[in-house]
Parts: C-alpha cells; structure tokens; sequence
C-alpha cells in the first residue's frame, strides 16, 4: 500500500539527504560567518568561500526540486548570507578619488623563477612608481637589473636571500628611505620604506609575505599577520602590498582590514580576481593584495600574469591625499 500510496517512504528517503547537505551548508557558513576556522583543514578551505556560494546556489535548486520545505528554507539563508559577504567584492566603490598617483605592482617571483624581462615590461608598460617583490632571490636580482628595471625604477631597498621564498625588496622611481622598528614581521623578510612621492609627504611601503598556511605552519600564518602593522591615525599614509596568503575570507586577514586598512582589489570591483595558484590552470584563490590606509583610495587594479611564476601579479591606480 505505501508504494501504491505514492511512496511517502520513498519521498522521505529522497529528501533526507537533501536536508543533511543543507545543514553541511549551514554549517559552513556559520565557520565563514563567525571566523571559527582554525586547523590546518579550515584555514585553506574557508578561501574557497567564493566557490562554496556558487554551490549553495546548485544546492537550493536540487532541495527545491526535492520540495522539502526545511532544506529550501536553509539553504536560502545560506545563499543570502553568502551573497552578502561575496557579492560587494565585484561592485566598485562610486566614490570620485583624488590626491597624488600612486602606481604600484606587487609580484611573487616563486623562489626566483619569475621572468625578469616580462617583469620589467609590465613596470615599463603599467608605468609603474613602486615594485613591492616577494621571493627575491640574488639570482632574481641580477635579472631584474640586467634586464632595464634600475633604468625605470632607480630606487631600490632589497632583501633578496640565495634561494626559496624568504627574500623581498622595494623598487621605486623616487627617492626610498628604508625604515626599521615598524613591527617585527613573523614569516618572510618584509622591509618597510618610505617614498618620497612628489608634492606631499612620503608614503609609507610594507612588503607583506607570512609564511603559506600549510599543514605545520598555520600558527605561524596568523601570527604573521597578526604582526602586520594596524593601519595608522597619523604620521605618512601607508600601503600594504604583497603575498599576503590570505583571502578576504580570512578571520586573521579580516582584523587587519578592520583595523582601518581597505582593500584595494575590492574596492574598484575586482575583488574575485584570483591570484594563485597560476601555472597549469587558472588561479583559484586571491592571496595577494594591496591594502591602502583612510588617506588614499585605488582608482583602479588588475592582474597580469607572470611566466615562470606561480602567482599573477596585482597593479594597483592610487591616489594619496
């Protein structure tokens, strides 16, 4: 009689694991909501969030085509709340920018694989003021001088190391003034420089790369972005450029925006433009970033891609008040 009755049985079996994949859902949202994701399995999967909207969206059409009511019911929460949080990422800030130009790139050379002539090129044709470059090897350096970066960008303040991702440095096409004692970076090296931008006071830059959130070093990750300068009430405006390893989604990489810092990718609209990892596919995730403090705003950002490295580089229009 139950099969003959329509199978209730049967609606019931089918509807179950709809509503258990809604409250997987729910659950993750909650984690992304509350910034509870901790461990070495959260951390990396919460820079997924992006993706994990898209499949809440796939999810609510099979609960509605299942009608269970509870499942629909959960799973348009989940979509609500993940379109609030990733949604204003692809919208540009209206607001008119002004000040002095500031054009800056920031590219992870990959332990110095990076092509130093396609750099280069990219600094020529971007025009660019200040390169904040992370995994800058001795090797690097040479290529980088050799192939014509000294001639546009004279200015340099580098750490470059004989191998692997702990070197950076700070080319710039006006007078640079290193600075020390700003904070005491956990991670890679990350020199901290004053421009001497034309008519105005100087800006201050921060070439930012912690360490990736691998297996054994996630402590280590948020405590090197912990150790990032807040963004400051006075003294020079401040940028912060570079390979951070974390996402807008990010608790840790969320408190140093809270700070006062704003994100200059999402700011103009281009907040879902993904930065890494970009050798044999597209890239997936958007770990670098260029963070301006309340005195200057980005009028425009793109990414480029880099031959022989594994991560796109990120340009950044600024204007300084």
């Amino acid at each position: 009689m139950e099969e003959a009755g329509g199978g209730p049985a049967r609606r019931a079996r089918a509807v179950r694991p709809v509503l258990v994949v809604a409250v997987v859902f729910a659950a993750g949202t909650a984690i992304r909501l509350g910034g509870l994701e901790s461990g070495f399995l959260l951390v990396p999967l919460v820079s997924f969030t992006p993706y994990f909207a898209v499949a809440a969206l796939v999810a609510l059409a099979f609960a509605v085509r299942a009608r269970s009511r509870a499942a629909v019911a959960i799973l348009l929460a989940v979509c609500l709340c993940l379109t609030w949080l990733v949604a204003p990422r692809a919208v540009a800030d209206a607001a008119p920018a002004e000040g002095r130009p500031l054009r800056l790139l920031t590219a992870n050379l990959n332990g110095g694989r990076g092509d130093a002539q396609a750099v280069v090129d990219l600094v020529r044709e971007l025009d660019v003021d200040v390169f904040s470059v992370q995994e800058l090897t001795w090797a690097a350096r040479e290529r980088l001088r050799a192939a014509g970066l000294r001639e546009l960008l004279p200015y340099e303040v580098s750490h470059p190391m004989p191998r692997g991702p702990e070197g950076s440095g700070i080319y710039a096409r006006h007078p640079l003034r290193e600075r020390s004692g700003l904070f005491r970076p956990v991670g890679h090296r990350m020199p901290v420089a004053q421009v001497a931008l034309p008519g105005g006071a100087a800006v201050e830059v921060v070439v930012v790369h912690p360490v990736a959130p691998v297996p054994w070093t996630v402590d280590e990750w948020e405590a090197g972005i912990a150790s990032l300068p807040p963004a400051p009430s006075d003294g020079p405006p401040r940028v912060l450029a570079g390979d951070f390893n974390a996402t807008l989604d990010h608790a840790a990489f969320r408190r140093l925006l809270d700070t006062g810092y704003t994100d200059a990718a999402a700011a103009t609209g281009r907040g879902l433009s993904m930065t890494w990892p970009a050798r044999r596919f597209p890239p997936l995730v958007a770990i670098s970033h260029v963070l301006t403090d309340g005195r200057a705003d980005a009028v425009a950002t793109r990414v480029h891609a880099v031959p022989g490295s594994d991560h796109h580089a990120l340009f950044a229009d600024l204007r300084v008040r």
